[in-house]
């Protein structure tokens, strides 16, 4: 498939159904997946996310402690309490939530979440670059940076002409402009733009 095409497939996608088909489409167009090293920590205020592997560990209790990932619908199980929703929340927001939860049926319990992989940070680039394809990332990432990791732009490229696709909290998709010779310029106030999970940069 040639990289014209697969462009115009993500954005027929996008508009019939949202950014989430638009990261399908991007998947099947190429086999490429690019993942840089993985960071000593994730920040302390990195927000977990789907497929994110965690490390929860109870104090003198080993069969409450393990390693696990966060489901698809953003929940972990645990025994006693099931399932507890860790999507959306930082370690320290979960330490806490799980501990609460514990307390009903143990006193003072003292918890710890560990980030041990993070797999939620996926973005998508498409278009006129060397490597187009999925991004999985490990830590916050600017649109820079990702496109350093596609390999840089291809021949034909129109690098201020770049389109971030972004789903939004409402379920809409917003277009975000972007202008790679602007933010390279100095004394522009063209922003390096921060990346978000399932972000889909296409580069005409």
């Amino acid at each position: 498939m040639t990289t014209r095409r697969a462009i115009v497939i993500a954005l027929a996608l996008i508009g019939a159904a949202g950014l989430g088909a638009a990261s399908a489409a991007a998947q099947s167009a190429t086999a490429t997946t690019i993942s840089p090293g993985m960071p000593a920590a994730a920040p302390s205020d990195y927000v977990i996310g789907p497929e994110d592997m965690l490390q929860i560990s109870v104090w003198k209790n080993d069969t409450l402690s393990r390693t696990m990932p966060v489901r698809p619908d953003g929940k972990i199980s645990m025994p006693l309490l099931h399932d507890v929703h860790a999507a959306g929340l930082t370690t320290m927001q979960l330490r806490d939530k799980i501990a609460l939860a514990l307390a009903e049926f143990m006193p003072n319990p003292e918890v710890s979440v560990i980030i041990t992989e993070v797999r939620s940070l996926r973005v998508s680039v498409l278009g006129e670059v060397q490597k187009p394809g999925v991004l999985q990332l490990r830590s916050d990432t600017t649109i820079l940076e990702a496109i350093a990791m596609a390999g840089g732009f291809g021949t034909f490229a129109s690098p201020s002409k770049i389109t971030v696709f972004r789903k939004g909290n409402n379920g809409q998709t917003q277009k975000i402009r972007f202008n790679y010779n602007r933010a390279l310029a100095s004394g522009t106030e063209e922003t390096n733009l921060t990346l978000k999970p399932g972000d889909v940069i296409v580069v005409p």
